[in-house]
């Protein structure tokens, strides 16, 4: 048998109404309520928001939901990741710039982010960052470490397990589907804490449910995950 997936992509997309707060309610209603007053092209606050907890809290979600949120507005938006090796210099068509796991951040994309947070400041644009550790603990610049902690800071806390179970209960009674406690059990205890790849594991379940025509069992989940 293939050995168990620890993390599966979220293939339907961010959004805020996706996002299940639990603990991080204020964070969620903190960016609904900063987007909501965006406008058609710039965040109606400069203030920048910075997001910090373990993996699996939320943090990536969150972005790119007010990265789909500003979108839908009409604005382009600056989106610099520990996976973009060589940002692009700062654009002033950008109504807003988002900055994700900046703990990861290398001395050029620390050199980018900072030249980025400058210019949204001056042009009175958002930032809204996300890192693993809070902003005096970030291995970085200290010009870029300081302003990434002078706005508003959230700590954001991963699902307990009663919450993922509850969230992945009421997901499956949406669709019809019966999770036993059995299987709620193996897929808490043996695939990704985050409640995003919890959720996509549960739309693959139940498409290759009806694909086989058998009810989701262990043995079935097995299965699908041999036949990947």
């Amino acid at each position: 048998m293939k050995q168990l997936a620890l993390d599966i992509g979220i293939a339907t997309g961010p959004s805020f109404d996706a996002f299940f707060a639990g603990p991080n309610e204020a964070a969620l209603r903190h960016l609904q309520l900063w987007v909501g007053g965006a406008g058609q092209s710039v965040p109606h606050s400069p203030v920048p928001t910075y997001l910090w907890g373990e993996s699996g809290s939320g943090k990536t979600h969150l972005l790119e939901s007010v990265h789909v949120a500003l979108r839908e507005q009409g604005a382009s938006v600056g989106w610099l990741h520990a996976g973009l090796l060589e940002p692009p210099e700062f654009d002033e068509r950008w109504g807003a710039v988002l900055l994700d796991d900046v703990h990861l951040f290398t001395a050029v994309q620390q050199h980018a982010a900072f030249n980025w947070f400058v210019n949204a400041q001056s042009l009175q644009r958002g930032v809204v960052a996300a890192g693993a550790l809070p902003p005096a603990d970030l291995p970085l610049r200290e010009d870029l470490r300081t302003r990434l902690g002078w706005g508003h800071v959230f700590h954001l806390q991963v699902l307990s397990e009663s919450e993922r179970r509850a969230v992945l209960r009421q997901a499956a009674d949406a669709r019809g589907v019966m999770l036993s406690d059995e299987v709620l059990d193996y897929m808490l205890h043996r695939f990704s804490r985050d409640l995003g790849s919890l959720m996509e594991l549960l739309t693959q379940l139940d498409g290759y449910a009806l694909q086989t025509q058998r009810a989701i069992t262990i043995p079935l989940i097995r299965s699908m995950l041999e036949n990947e």
